[in-house]
């Protein structure tokens, strides 16, 4: 029988919460992780580009880049065995459009100390030169998500954190001192209770709120889509980003050798609406819509002629959480809110992978 008291429980099996988990049970603590799914690292984890960040997708919000140089090699060292670095990444600058030049773009590497490249000729013919002013090479990892949840679960399981798979929390309440979450798995409804709550649930953070009687936070959604597209074979080893206006970047994706992720920032959000206090949470789609591809591969090919041959496959689709904050300089903060409505509730919202040790680090201070 799963037991029904814990010091910690952690809503939400995505990185961050699991890496929480461990963090906490590391700690000696008694920990519990509910995912409504049957494995964890099944959304937000996946459905995405699998970046680990180095800093340079955010010159307009040093803070954010800075902390990602900073965790970036620390992520690569400790999940080694989950990352490729065999391709070779590239940053351009279009000449028009654009909200930093190439030499601002620069100058922004330096501060941050993160170096730049200069791409082979047969590279740089590969960009149109009366659109893009100048491209750089780089190091940036992906992470394979399926290899990552695998290596989570085992771990997880060493630690006797108890997994609370296939289960929907469906709100919190506090009895007796203590914080009691209402589960609902397999047609059945229990709850567990523990002293802190740690709710980790991303897109679904509002929804849970909501159902506890709680105020909803501030957030955008998005309704996203990441292509899967087989470049032709002149692209196949690269990725590319196409900073920082006409924006868009593809990726190899590591779960599925051979396709790239594509992202445009025009055609990747379908539609986007806020949630907030007065405005509850919407029920999110129950059919994704039609592809934006063909826009994506277009505007694309102006900038990089090849990815006119690139053949579309299919979609990843995902709800994109943003904090109101990040509309104005892309950045990407981590929420975290201590006793949210409730003591012993906090609410965390991560902005990117490899920024997962300064949410760790927040919690180390509480």
């Amino acid at each position: 029988m799963t037991p029904a008291s814990f010091d910690a429980l952690i809503v939400g099996g995505g990185f961050y919460g699991c890496t929480l988990a461990l963090h906490l049970s590391r700690q000696g603590k008694k920990v519990a992780l509910v995912e409504k799914e049957t494995q964890v690292l099944r959304h937000a984890s996946y459905a995405n580009q699998a970046r680990v960040h180095q800093g340079y997708h955010y010159p307009r919000a040093l803070l954010t880049a800075r902390r990602s140089h900073v965790n970036y090699r620390r992520f690569i060292n400790e999940y080694a065995d989950c990352v490729d670095e065999k391709y070779t990444a590239y940053y351009a600058i279009a000449r028009t459009g654009s909200k930093v030049t190439a030499q601002q773009f620069r100058t922004f590497c330096s501060r941050i100390e993160a170096p730049l490249a200069a791409p082979s000729p047969a590279v740089r013919r590969l960009f149109d030169p009366v659109l893009v002013e100048e491209v750089w090479g780089v190091t940036e990892a992906l992470f394979n998500a399926q290899r990552l949840a695998a290596r989570l679960t085992q771990a997880l399981e060493a630690a006797g954190v108890v997994l609370l798979l296939d289960s929907l929390a469906q709100r919190v309440f506090s009895k007796e001192d203590r914080l009691h979450v209402e589960l609902e798995s397999l047609s059945q409804t229990r709850s567990v209770s523990a002293a802190q709550v740690y709710l980790c649930a991303y897109a679904q953070m509002n929804h849970f709120l909501h159902r506890s009687g709680l105020v909803p936070m501030a957030l955008k959604q998005e309704v996203t889509e990441m292509a899967l597209v087989e470049m032709p074979e002149v692209l196949k080893f690269i990725g590319v980003t196409l900073m920082c206006g006409p924006f868009f970047s593809f990726l190899p994706f590591p779960p599925t050798p051979g396709l790239h992720t594509l992202s445009h920032v025009r055609y990747t959000p379908h539609t986007a609406w806020q949630e907030g206090p007065g405005q509850p949470p919407r029920a999110f789609p129950e059919r994704w819509p039609a592809t934006h591809v063909v826009p994506m591969l277009k505007d694309a090919a102006r900038f990089i002629p090849a990815i006119k041959e690139a053949r579309y496959q299919r979609s990843l689709w995902q709800i994109k959480t943003l904090l109101p904050a990040s509309e104005t300089d892309d950045s990407r903060p981590i929420l975290y809110w201590r006793h949210y409505g409730l003591p012993g509730l906090t609410c965390i919202l991560g902005g990117k992978i490899d920024n997962v040790y300064d949410m760790v680090h927040e919690v180390d201070l509480a």
